[in-house]
């Protein structure tokens, strides 16, 4: 497996904490597991005696959360540069594949060994168990005067939220969501020591699944102390005071604990009639279109993965590319699907219509929210300021706070509306609830939240999809189904699959349950 630092995260790519490359959680062969130094890599002895060294280990984290490996070969951006916006989309309505790259995750015929799902799994427990290696690290580098208390404190706030932040993804692919038994099914293995020897690796394969709640209480636990410790520091590609408090916000909106989330939310101004967080000032920006193409320098933007000419997800899985049209340089794999697009709720002096989508010379209209198709530069949002707002809208809206949850929704809404359409909301719609999730589609189009919406809604009797949504095939688009809000309904002939189904959820890797008897006996049903 490889890993090369990426320049945003640290100009001497060389110099990258090696011992937790190649292990995941608790799987690979032997072979791989004893391939702990490569030779141009430095290893955690030498590492955590430089204080230098320890700043260039955690670049080497993020990185792994940039980057990853596909199939042991050069990264596509797995976890978090891009693989899981994509993954995302791909399982949800609001984006339609067009060729055969990602038909796998769009029709749901995902398997123990299809390369999505594993990649995926080995990809996120990789970066976890290198935070893991780091933390200790620190931990070390600290007690012998390498780094001061205050520093090491930092540095490990930061690789905790790395941390959560890649258990949370596991629990939205591979587990049922919170909302089903209060947290009671079967979560996954959160791994908060470091797998660097045989006896951590015997202990580590010792470690069940225990439940959804179980994992919910240690990411909160590891979200709680960065914010303790993490310091003042705010740079969008790492972890801050103010992403760990709105990963927070994400999280509970996610347990249904929605007097948490405006809570957590409020720490960021969302309690108020203009809001402005105390944290970090982030607001919104004018023109949504900015986080985009500004994305290292923006007021909205509260983490993100920084891609860049030397790291990125390739051809074959950065942003660029993969969502862009063909027209455009892009390779037309992926387009809006006429369903989001002529949705009469999505109104047509919307100017994200105009500044975040294209329409083609193929008729199709694509996500114009990644450009940059030839050095594949973009960077991946994770958290933005006007998620905080609508997650703190729609907790407002269900304890009946309606009043806070119109100002928030009108506050993102409006600032993409011209100041004299009369489609601005004068008074509250009369299912606030309806509207603020139908904002989250418009406002999130091609950034990977509509997954996890319909994870964690599926269940709900009102708002929910009850499964995955039915989706528009390719081969019925036509050259003239794209008609902003006009209420055209393009059939949807890709099946929806229920949420009883097994299918709902990815499986294990056959690669881990052959190496792990304790979560062979624990994989999702259906897949055995």
């Amino acid at each position: 497996m490889r890993n090369i630092l990426g320049y945003k995260y640290s100009k001497n790519a060389g110099r990258v904490l090696a011992a937790s490359l190649i292990i995941s959680a608790g799987l690979m062969s032997c072979k791989k597991y004893t391939e702990l130094t490569p030779k141009d890599q430095l290893g955690e002895g030498v590492v955590f005696t430089d204080s230098t060294n320890v700043e260039y280990a955690l670049n080497g984290v993020y990185n792994s959360a940039a980057i990853g490996t596909y199939n042991d070969g050069s990264g596509r951006g797995y976890p978090f540069g891009a693989a899981s916006i994509e993954q995302a989309e791909m399982r949800g309505e609001d984006m339609v594949n067009l060729a055969t790259f990602y038909e796998i995750t769009y029709k749901s015929t995902i398997t123990t060994t299809t390369a999505n799902n594993v990649n995926m799994w080995l990809n996120l427990y990789a970066m976890i168990n290198q935070a893991n290696v780091f933390i200790d690290g620190a931990k070390a580098a600290q007690k012998s005067g390498v780094i001061s208390a205050a520093k090491e404190l930092q540095l490990e706030s930061e690789a905790r939220f790395l941390r959560a932040l890649g258990h949370h993804e596991l629990l939205i692919q591979f587990c049922r969501p919170y909302a089903d038994g209060n947290g009671g099914k079967p979560g996954v293995p959160y791994r908060d020591v470091a797998i660097n020897s045989s006896s951590k690796m015997a202990d580590a394969l010792k470690v069940g699944r225990g439940t959804v709640a179980e994992a919910y209480t240690k990411m909160l636990a590891d979200l709680d102390f960065a914010e303790q410790n993490i310091g003042n520091g705010q740079v969008i590609s790492k972890a801050s005071k103010g992403a760990v408090i709105a990963l927070k916000t994400r999280i509970k909106l996610h347990m249904g604990d929605y007097a948490g989330v405006i809570t957590e939310a409020a720490k960021l101004g969302a309690d108020k009639p203009v809001p402005l967080s105390p944290i970090g000032g982030y607001k919104l920006v004018d023109s949504v279109a900015t986080v985009f193409t500004a994305a290292d320098k923006n007021s909205e933007s509260i983490f993100s993965i920084a891609n860049s000419t030397l790291a990125n997800g390739g051809t074959n899985g950065a942003l660029g590319p993969m969502f862009g049209p063909a027209a455009l340089s892009g390779r037309g794999l992926v387009s809006l699907s006429a369903n989001l697009y002529n949705a009469t709720w999505w109104v047509g002096d919307d100017l994200r219509r105009f500044n975040l989508t294209y329409k083609s010379t193929d008729k199709k209209v694509y996500s114009y929210k990644f450009r940059d198709y030839a050095t594949r530069t973009d960077w991946a949002p994770i958290v933005r300021y006007a998620e905080v707002l609508l997650n703190a809208a729609e907790a407002y809206a269900r304890t009946g706070n309606n009043g806070q949850a119109f100002i928030l929704l009108n506050v993102v809404r409006n600032r993409s509306l011209p100041a004299a359409s009369l489609n601005r909301f004068t008074v509250a719609p009369a299912d606030v609830i309806l509207a603020i999730l139908r904002e989250r589609r418009i406002e999130f189009q091609g950034e990977g939240r509509r997954w996890p919406d319909i994870h964690r809604l599926a269940l709900d009797a009102t708002y929910g999809t009850g499964g995955i949504p039915a989706k528009v095939d390719p081969l019925d688009i036509t050259a003239t189904d794209y008609q902003a809000a006009s209420g055209v309904v393009l059939p949807t002939k890709v099946a929806a699959i229920p949420y009883s189904d097994y299918r709902f959820l990815w499986p294990f890797p056959s690669t881990e349950v052959n190496a792990n008897p304790t979560l062979k006996a624990q994989q999702n049903p259906g897949y055995n």
